[in-house]
């Protein structure tokens, strides 16, 4: 059916026999819990939206993705997709076999197939990953609060109950819609902040050269500054009504938890959207970054180093601006005028003025998309947590 796609996506889904086998036996099983990140990591591997992973990393493909951003394989691949196990909890799991996942709320999730238990060096991991130790960094905080040892192994996963979903989710479900559209290139949009004027720019330059555009925000973990999915699903949506072609752009849901790792996870970001579908990338000015771990076009470069391996187009974006002088967006490509005439935009930057209770200028952004956000911020106001 998806003959467009040169990534074959790997199937982790229980069929209905084995789901059936699993529940009888589940309760005879050591069991583990696992937290909303594993949970999400779970459900993507098995869809496929991680292909080619077939489960939690074992400590071969673990240790070459630290030190070669590829799997033990040779396939490029730049962050860990691990699952941390507390020492304590070493002693109740089995060295090899099968092992219940649950969450936090008690819900059968999957059965994990352990290979093996590793122990883990986080501080080095850091290093590696997020190339500082910083506890500042919330990729290190993150780590830091994680388990000490690995349990890597294929998985199997339970498919929840089938309801419908407004928003896509699975590769398999953006794929089949790319096709109907008649789509042959495609770029991807990464986000975890509502789009502002500078993302509208970078979309709508990229849509001159591609057939349609899938935004795909993150939705899972993020910081607690930033601002909640629920509403920026809201801000997507009010201005894909009113500003973009519908039948060139479509808004998907990626729920994974951000890494903030900078130039890995934009390579990271790049070889998911190609499962989802995408020929194209856009990676913008510090794609993936936090604070000022890394260099403004340190992604763009770390891109580069792998070629044509990633199969997916990288479509290399300056910053972009508001200069009130050629009165539009624009970058120091196209825009000749002194920093005083620009106007710089950001997620950031839009935060801080709702935060204060300023108005948001039509430069920054949409007026439809800032009633959508200073609605988020009254109501936040009024009922603080």
């Amino acid at each position: 059916m998806f003959r467009l796609f040169s990534e074959q996506l790997v199937n982790r889904w229980m069929d209905e026999r084995t789901a059936a086998l699993f529940r009888e036996e589940v309760s005879s099983l050591p069991g583990l819990v696992v937290n909303e990140e594993d949970e999400a990591n779970l459900k993507l591997l098995a869809c496929g939206a991680f292909s080619p992973l077939r489960g939690f990393m074992d400590r071969d493909n673990y240790l070459s993705v630290l030190e070669r951003c590829r799997l033990a394989n040779g396939h490029v691949w730049t962050l860990p997709v691990v699952l941390s196990v507390d020492a304590e909890k070493i002693r109740e799991l089995p060295h090899y076999g099968p092992v219940v996942l649950n969450n936090k709320k008690g819900e059968v999730l999957g059965c994990l197939f352990i290979s093996r238990v590793y122990r883990r060096d986080r501080q080095r991991e850091a290093r590696l990953v997020y190339g500082t130790e910083d506890p500042r960094h919330p990729g290190v905080a993150r780590l830091s609060r994680q388990g000490e040892f690995l349990a890597g192994g294929k998985v199997l996963v339970l498919r929840e109950e089938e309801n419908h979903q407004p928003i896509p989710w699975e590769p398999v479900t953006v794929r089949k819609k790319i096709q109907e559209l008649g789509w042959k290139k495609i770029a991807g949009f990464q986000t975890r902040n509502p789009i502002h004027r500078a993302h509208e720019y970078l979309q709508k330059t990229a849509l001159e050269l591609v057939d349609g555009l899938f935004i795909h925000p993150l939705v899972g973990e993020t910081r607690p500054e930033d601002i909640p999915a629920e509403t920026r699903l809201r801000c997507y949506r009010v201005l894909l009504d009113n500003y973009y072609p519908r039948d060139r752009v479509l808004l998907g849901v990626f729920p994974a938890a951000m890494r903030y790792a900078g130039p890995r996870e934009a390579v990271f970001h790049a070889l998911v959207r190609k499962n989802y579908g995408c020929t194209h990338m856009i990676i913008g000015r510090d794609h993936a970054g936090t604070g000022n771990y890394y260099g403004p076009y340190e992604a763009q470069d770390f891109c580069d180093r792998f070629g044509s391996e990633l199969g997916i187009t990288i479509l290399k974006f300056d910053n972009a601006f508001y200069c009130r002088k050629c009165g539009q967006t624009a970058t120091n490509r196209t825009c000749p005028h002194p920093e005083d005439a620009r106007l710089s935009l950001s997620g950031t930057r839009v935060r801080e003025m709702l935060e204060k209770g300023e108005e948001i200028p039509s430069e920054f952004t949409r007026s439809e998309v800032a009633a959508v956000l200073r609605d988020y911020y009254r109501r936040r106001e009024e009922n603080p947590k």
